[in-house]
């Protein structure tokens, strides 16, 4: 991301856009929710940012990458503009999301010393298979790992969003 606007002449979304390092659809979202306030339009109908918009995007960009929400943003920055100071609310905010991150730790932790131990197990069952012979695997571990059963993996946000192999025939 680009530190700031080059001067302080009025931006065009596209403009502000590129200095942010995100879309104008990104833009146009920020401003529905309230994240950026209200901007003039031209005699042409477009937008026009004042310059330091710029560290407007960019610090909204730098809050959600440490877990802020967009409504919590949004709650922020609306006590800000009525005069407040949030910053306490941030700071409460923000050792909330640690304290939740680290229990997020935790529980991918254990669940990498259960797939460790689980692949060990998998691997001296295979090892006693003959080759070509079913070792039904996902079996025995359901069978053998009870809270399997009623646990959610942590490694959800691990597979989530990549494309799915489609079958070949």
């Amino acid at each position: 991301m680009k530190a700031n606007a080059p001067n302080h002449r009025p931006l065009r979304s596209g403009e502000l856009a590129r200095l942010a390092g995100v879309s104008t659809d990104t833009l146009r979202y920020y401003e529905r929710r309230q994240l950026l306030p209200f901007v003039p339009r031209s005699a042409a109908g477009y937008r026009l940012f004042p310059s330091e918009t710029v560290v407007r995007v960019q610090l909204i960009r730098g809050a959600l990458s440490i877990g802020f929400s967009v409504n919590e943003l949004a709650d922020i920055f609306r006590e800000r503009n009525s005069g407040a100071a949030p910053c306490h609310r941030v700071r409460k905010l923000a050792a909330e999301k640690l304290m939740a991150l680290e229990v997020r730790l935790r529980e991918l932790q254990s669940c990498r010393r259960d797939l460790r131990e689980t692949l060990g197990e998998w691997d001296r069952l295979l090892a006693k298979t003959s080759h070509g012979k079913k070792a039904r695997l996902l079996e025995t571990f359901a069978a053998t790992h009870p809270k399997s059963l009623t646990r959610r993996s942590p490694l959800g946000l691990l597979t989530r969003g990549k494309p799915r192999q489609e079958k070949r025939e």
